[in-house]
């Protein structure tokens, strides 16, 4: 599977933004307002569309339920332990810490769904479309928690209010009440879905200044390090500890690996963090998935068998 194929579309979105930021007359106060619409509605509504539209059988697969919420709390942990790292300490400030973190456990779901299909077909969309609907609304909880803490604005506060967090709570009520979006409906909303997703990676190379690595080196590394080699290696674990199958192996697997949120650039910027530093680590995260992912889906998948 040629993954560079597949992630050029999201790398070069960021390009896109990048240069049109730069050198047209679409600069940084045209793209502030772009970052508002995209955080407080079309994020929203892709995130509720996309946990809605695949029917969840969390008890029917209560096993990778277990297992997703085991890695997505064990990315949370690793990503709010690298302060503690021996001979981390001092090297970067702790609210940049807070507005990053969210990188080293965060996914890009849209790449994931299409990994899913072509990996295992309509099985493999539904264990994806499960782990969206189960992990997000942890994530995005564990995005916001720090920033909120050193923002003092107050967690629950946060919580309450973050759109990302209602769009995704209210997707996975509506989708257990077996709720879903009319067909009158479906066509306007899938367009503002594509729409967040173009739109929040332009939105992220609009805010990328590669410089802002020279923020926090240490710290971009660590958390990319959790993103691309130490979650895989969890994920291997929990398949087993787990028991998954086949299928659901290989989709957490993918999972493990695939490259952070664009979002997190769109969260940490709206929240008052160093957006030009996320959105830089968002790119090279993009980059990574491309040795992450034939990692975790090559040498990864096959390890069990050998």
């Amino acid at each position: 599977m040629n993954f560079a194929q597949l992630l050029f579309p999201d790398f070069s979105l960021i390009l896109i933004g990048y240069l049109v930021c730069r050198f047209t007359p679409l600069n940084r106060p045209v793209w502030a307002q772009v970052e508002q619409l995209v955080y407080f509605l079309f994020f929203p509504v892709l995130l509720f569309q996309s946990i809605l539209k695949s029917p969840l059988d969390i008890g029917a697969a209560s096993n990778l339920v277990g297992a997703g919420w085991a890695l997505g709390l064990g990315g949370i942990a690793l990503a709010y332990s690298v302060p503690h790292w021996p001979g981390f300490k001092g090297h970067f400030a702790a609210r940049q810490h807070a507005g990053s973190a969210q990188v080293a456990f965060r996914f890009n779901s849209f790449i994931g769904l299409a990994l899913a299909d072509k990996l295992a077909g309509a099985q493999g969309l539904a264990v994806m479309a499960l782990l969206i609907g189960v992990i997000v609304p942890l994530m995005n909880i564990g995005a916001v928690w720090p920033m909120a803490r050193h923002g003092q604005r107050g967690f629950m506060r946060e919580l309450v209010r973050n759109p990302l967090i209602i769009a995704t709570a209210s997707g996975l009520i509506a989708n257990l009440a077996g709720f879903s979006i009319p067909g009158w409906l479906e066509p306007s909303v899938s367009r503002i879905g594509g729409a967040s997703l173009a739109l929040g990676l332009m939105a992220a190379g609009a805010g990328m200044q590669l410089g802002a690595l020279n923020h926090a080196k240490l710290l971009g590394v660590a958390l990319l390090a959790i993103k691309h080699l130490l979650m895989p290696l969890l994920a291997l674990a929990l398949t087993q500890v787990f028991g998954l199958n086949p299928v659901q192996t290989t989709i957490l697997l993918m999972f493990s690996a695939l490259p952070t949120a664009s979002s997190c650039y769109v969260l940490a910027a709206r929240m008052g963090y160093d957006g030009a530093y996320v959105a830089a680590l968002v790119t090279v995260s993009t980059l990574l998935g491309m040795l992450s992912l034939p990692l975790a889906l090559g040498v990864l998948r096959a390890w069990p068998a050998t």
